[in-house]
């Protein structure tokens, strides 16, 4: 136990020094059965200055002249500090002062107590203040671990508020981007009773690696024929050009540059177009952990360290720990519409309380402080599809914002122009508690003289039970935007309304209106409105039947009634019948199939259908291997019968090879294995495939800007090899490759048995090392040493109590299993 005075300058004798030392080293005998805390009887000070028992020992006359405190006359002590159950980091000087009655109270400065997180703004003084005068505050005193715990109320506390379940926003970190060529396709051909025949090949090209960015091209080759005529039977063909860009993405800020064919951005109230130039904005899917949506946070506090668990909709969410003092807990990401969550807190005592919360959450805002926005410049891409290069001669921009306020509101503004055009508009999403969502936007646009402006409106509310919503959109005068210079005006009308309920007995049921007028539609056809009503239902055994039922509200004729049942049978298989009747028509048809699964394999499906539009049926197999996918069919439909064959899959060439592959959308992984043949390699802990006879495995697809676990099991590798890691994590960048080295070494292990000149085993911790490495072992009984790296010629020197001996042999080839190799003789070294 250590005590000092801060500040003094009484010089003192050594031999007073030891006497202080004998007399505190007493006093600490005396006291130390002296218990600490509430489970040790220590007795608490009372609220408003009642003094507390103290000890016998502490009394003033007892303690030299040396150790009374100037100021207060007291004792001063440098004490470790528990506030509320949790033990603070630096120790704290007190000064306790033992009055003639034995009552002992302790002062602390204010600057330490404000360090402590106390509130003292009441208070002038800065000098040293007495624990008990704090209204609320107890204090218990340990002497045996010069320890001090002070319980306050948190109404005398200022602390840090403590911020739990916050999702990790930070990109992770992005592996290297090897050089390779990636070239997708898609196949189709097909040929009918009529003599017409066809054959399409959709294709995609990436490179990467090759300096910064992305770049990637695709296309769309046709060639057929028609029947009938001799003049219409030869093949005929084209191709043409779709889209072709490079981009960049920067992670860290979360933005991608576009150079090449790419959309305008838009907003729920406008209309994007094809453009060909440059594009600029957000992108967060370059951080995939980062939650863009304000998620629902409650606050609370604790007076003693306590443990919290949170329940959403009933549903324990999250579980921690917390400190003393106000804390702050979020809901987890994906959370949408009206819920409850409950906090059950339970403290050091084992005491536990609720509390309960309800919320709305949605995934339309974006969280205080954040901004989503996109500029783009360019020219409008025409003929798409049709044409390779046909884009207008007229520059146009365009940009939007979205942009976080509040965790409550979003405004959103978006503004285009081009080829004499001018438009622009604001529009907000308002979270209105838990009433739901709100959300409004007006827009304005100026062509020449023609003016015009569209408003729209919008309300969504849901509680995972109920739900309903709805949405207008109405244009006024001459409205114009980019899409309509090259295309279709917005429509003048488009109103949609939807709201249903979900019960286990009833299922799924939803009612819906849409209303829609358009300008550039004749007069009898510009406006349409229909009704409908939905049912789903899920039974026992995984049945489901769903039915729907549309009506136009302007014509009784146009009507259209479905109906469907499912049913799950033994080995992944599944009968499904339908029914429909449209326009006074009724078709039904009947199904057998059993799906292609996922990870690869063989699937089928029967079809047989009858009705006002024919009668026929169709046949289909398909098959998902590690290289592509297969399918081939033949249908027979109202008298006209066809076959279709179909293939799809990607190639890659990287680092030196060529691998085959499924379509590969999104990133991928080139798995080395150091040229060892036929490692299992997965992926999330799934077996993904075997490395081949160079070693080399594409493992697709895997996240982009994710961490992406690879592992390989040592178990299944070769007794001889060496692993240095089993998981690696690969984040790739989006749409390209990169390169993953599991470091495998080849292992020459050996039990060598060593002899000495006399034919006797070499003695036990005998010292070996094998020369030109730093490699050490020891002798073991029998003379026998365990190496692991040896070459195909190797010397062995070794140290025994009578000195030093050497020993040269080769590796035998084709060792297979760990070879014993002698007893080998060991040379006594000669002297030079």
């Amino acid at each position: 136990m250590a005590r000092s005075r801060q500040g003094s300058t009484v010089n003192r004798s050594n031999a007073h020094w030891r006497w202080t030392r004998r007399l505190g080293d007493a006093l600490l005998l005396t006291v130390f059965a002296v218990p600490f805390a509430d489970t040790a009887g220590a007795q608490p000070t009372r609220h408003g200055g009642d003094a507390m028992s103290g000890d016998a020992t502490n009394d003033d006359s007892a303690l030299p002249a040396a150790d009374i405190d100037d100021e207060t006359h007291g004792e001063t002590l440098y004490l470790e500090v528990v506030l509320n159950h949790t033990r603070q980091p630096q120790l704290v000087r007190f000064v306790r002062r033992t009055g003639r009655d034995r009552d002992s109270r302790f002062f602390v400065h204010s600057d330490d107590l404000r360090r402590l997180g106390f509130v003292l703004a009441d208070r002038k003084d800065d000098g040293m203040l007495a624990l008990d005068e704090l209204a609320g505050v107890e204090v218990r005193y340990d002497v045996a671990s010069q320890r001090i715990a002070i319980d306050a109320p948190l109404s005398q506390l200022s602390l840090a508020t403590t911020v739990l379940n916050v999702p990790d926003g930070l990109a992770a970190p992005v592996t290297a981007t090897s050089p390779g060529l990636l070239f997708n396709y898609d196949l189709y051909a097909s040929h009918d009773d009529r003599g017409s025949s066809q054959l399409s090949v959709a294709s995609e090209l990436r490179l990467f690696g090759v300096g910064p960015g992305v770049f990637s091209t695709s296309t769309v080759s046709r060639t057929y024929r028609t029947g009938g005529d001799d003049e219409q039977d030869g093949w005929r063909g084209d191709t043409v050009r779709l889209d072709s860009r490079w981009q960049l993405s920067f992670p860290e800020t979360a933005l991608t540059l576009s150079v090449g064919d790419t959309f305008s951005g838009f907003l729920n109230w406008t209309r994007p177009v094809r453009m060909g130039g440059v594009q600029l904005g957000r992108n967060f899917s370059l951080q995939p952990y980062r939650v863009t949506a304000p998620l629902p946070a409650f606050l609370g506090e604790v007076a003693v360290p306590s443990a919290v668990d949170l329940y959403v909709n009933g549903i324990r969410q999250y579980s921690g720990e917390l400190p003393t003092g106000p804390f702050q807990l979020t809901t987890v990401p994906g959370i949408s519409g009206a819920g409850n969550a409950q906090l059950v807190i339970t403290d050091a005592f084992g005491r536990t309380r609720s509390l309960d919360f309800p919320f709305y959450s949605t995934q339309q805002l974006l969280a205080r402080g954040l901004s989503d926005w996109s500029v783009s410049i360019g020219t409008v891409r025409e003929d798409y599809g049709v044409e390779s290069f046909s884009y207008a001669s007229e520059a146009v921009a365009s940009g939007n914002l979205r942009y976080g306020v509040s965790d409550r509101f979003t405004l959103e503004s978006h503004a285009e122009t081009g080829d004499g055009l001018v438009n622009a508009g604001l529009g907000g999403v308002w979270l209105a508690g838990r009433a739901g969502v709100v959300s409004a936007s007006h827009a304005r646009s100026v062509l020449d003289d023609e003016r015009g402006s569209q408003t729209t409106l919008g309300y969504s509310w849901n509680n995972g039970r109920f739900n309903i919503s709805a949405d207008s959109q109405r244009t006024h005068g001459d409205y114009r935007d980019i899409a309509s210079l090259y295309g279709a005006r917005a429509p003048t009308v488009s109103e949609r309304a939807l709201a249903g309920f979900t019960t286990p007995a009833l299922g799924n049921i939803s009612f819906s209106y849409v209303r829609l007028s358009h300008p550039d539609v004749d007069m009898d056809l510009a406006t349409m409105r229909y009704a409908g009503v939905f049912w789903t239902r899920n039974f026992a055994r995984g049945w489901s039947a769903n039915l729907s039922y549309n009506q136009n509200l302007d014509d009784d004729r146009d009507r259209s009634l479905y109906l469907s049942v499912t049913v799950p049978l033994d080995h992944d298989r599944q009968f499904g019948t339908s029914w429909q009747r449209s326009n006074r028509r009724d078709n039904g048809l009947v199904e057998l199939a059993q799906p292609v699964p996922g990870d690869g394999g063989f699937g089928w499906r029967v079809q047989v259908r009858d009705g006002d539009d024919g009668s026929g049926g169709l046949a289909e197999a398909g098959w998902l291997g590690d290289h592509s996918r297969l399918g081939l069919g033949i249908a027979s439909i109202g008298g006209a019968r066809h076959g279709h064959a179909q293939a799809s899959g990607g190639l890659v060439w990287m680092g030196g090879h060529a691998f085959a592959a499924r379509r590969i959308d999104d990133a991928f992984a080139v798995v080395s294995t150091d040229g060892i043949a036929g490692v299992p390699v997965k992926l999330e802990n799934r077996l993904i495939g075997h490395t081949d006879a160079d070693g080399m495995l594409l493992v697709t697809p895997l996240n982009a800007w994710q961490r992406n676990k690879l592992s390989i099991d040592p178990m299944a590798l070769p007794i001889d090899v060496r692993i240095a890691d089993v998981d690696l994590t690969a984040t790739p960048s989006d749409r390209a490759g990169t390169r993953v080295l599991f470091s495998l070494t080849p292992v020459r292990a050996a039990l060598v048995v060593l002899h000495d000149v006399d034919g006797q085993p070499l003695p036990p911790h005998s010292r070996v090392r094998l020369q030109g490495t730093d490699i050490e072992t020891i002798v073991g009984y029998d003379g026998e040493a365990y190496l692991d790296a040896l070459e195909s010629h190797n010397r062995l020197r070794v140290l025994t109590p009578t000195g030093a001996c050497q020993v040269d042999f080769d590796y035998p080839e084709a060792a297979g299993a760990i070879p014993r190799i002698g007893p080998l003789q060991c040379l006594q070294e000669t002297p030079p």
